[in-house]
């Protein structure tokens, strides 16, 4: 099982560009947008975020200046969602984050509260951690207690692969900007800062996913708010 678990990891150190990938369109209303029409272009191409304590944490690199990026009107209690360019290729989490702009999203820097609304993590049997596979999309529900107004929205994948170290975690972020309409008059929390709400050695940032197997997973961030 050691050997096994060794080869695997061995394997997941394959890094190349094309193994990694992008959240480029915002799921909608049923549909699935243009690529960067809603989702705030990063300028990194497809490369990952691995500083916990940068800016770029919030919506990627180059994602809190894109003024050229559309607002999306989406309901409170809808389906939304993102897509990617490729299928996830790394094992890793994937959440949600919203965090409501003192006025429009499009000028909207992030730094305000940031509160998750959804997650998807492992599930465990048989002595293996596993993770979902060939995640394309991600799509999950704006709670409906939702207060109304314009928010960004934020997804990432946290790749896990070469996470046995601080720093060896990768963050693949996109930020949406989207008006919520037909809220409620709901407090969303716990929220936290970003930077701050994550640090390099969370037990679920700074991992060794394959051996020993691990027989739990923390979520970084904090508990989702279901409104």
């Amino acid at each position: 099982m050691k050997s096994l678990a060794v080869l695997l990891g061995l394997a997941a150190c394959f890094d190349g560009a094309l193994a990694h990938y992008r959240w480029t369109s915002l799921i909608a209303n049923g549909t699935k947008s243009a690529d960067y029409l809603y989702v705030r272009q990063n300028t990194n191409y497809n490369s990952p975020v691995t500083a916990v304590t940068s800016n770029d944490i919030r919506c990627n690199v180059g994602g809190l200046d894109s003024p050229s990026t559309s607002t999306a009107t989406i309901t409170a209690g809808s389906t939304v969602g993102f897509a990617l360019d490729q299928s996830i290729y790394h094992i890793g989490p994937i959440l949600v984050y919203m965090s409501k702009a003192p006025s429009s999203a499009s000028t909207y820097d992030g730094s305000g509260a940031w509160f998750k609304i959804a997650q998807l993590g492992p599930t465990f049997s048989t002595g293996q951690m596993n993770w979902p596979t060939q995640v394309s999309q991600y799509t999950f529900t704006v709670p409906k207690n939702t207060p109304s107004g314009e928010y960004l929205l934020r997804v990432e994948q946290i790749a896990l692969h070469q996470a046995s170290s601080e720093g060896g975690a990768q963050f693949y972020i996109s930020c949406a900007n989207v008006k919520v309409v037909g809220g409620g008059s709901g407090s969303p929390g716990p929220t936290i800062t970003l930077p701050g709400g994550y640090s390099a050695s969370d037990p679920g940032i700074k991992i060794n996913p394959y051996y020993p197997v691990p027989t739990s997973y923390a979520m970084p961030g904090p508990a989702v708010w279901s409104g």
